[in-house]
């Protein structure tokens, strides 16, 4: 099993930038479909972007590519999200997920992620 830590998040400006990393320990994370997540005080858990065990086609949620990029460094187990650009609207507990590689489709649904973080709070204030 793997276990999950985000960390990096904190409060910003309108504007600003903020980068996630989510570390990972217990097995290697270059076994792993890795996906980022957010969640908002009173809505749903939404994607927000996934990379697949190569770190090759990231997918990213809508209206957040070209504003967020997403990384991985198996050898450091470590998963990152740039966030630029911040807006209100992108507060929320941001949380790391991590599925079972069994091919290079990243899934976007939070069903298919077997392993979660605890999360890291991001705010945005105007």
């Amino acid at each position: 099993q793997v276990q999950l830590v985000e960390s990096g998040g904190g409060l910003v400006q309108v504007g600003g930038s903020l980068r996630l990393s989510c570390a990972a320990s217990g097995r290697p994370l270059s076994s792993y479909n890795m996906g980022w997540f957010r969640q908002a005080s009173g809505k749903e858990r939404e994607f927000v972007s996934g990379i697949n065990w190569r770190g090759v086609r990231p997918y990213y949620g809508d209206s957040l590519k070209g504003r967020f990029t997403i990384s991985r460094d198996n050898a450091r187990n470590t998963v990152y999200l740039q966030m630029n650009s911040l807006k209100p609207e992108d507060t929320a507990v941001y949380y790391c997920a991590g599925a079972l590689a069994r091919g290079l489709d990243v899934a976007t649904t939070r069903g298919a992620y077997e392993y979660w973080g605890q999360g890291t709070q991001v705010t945005v204030s105007s």
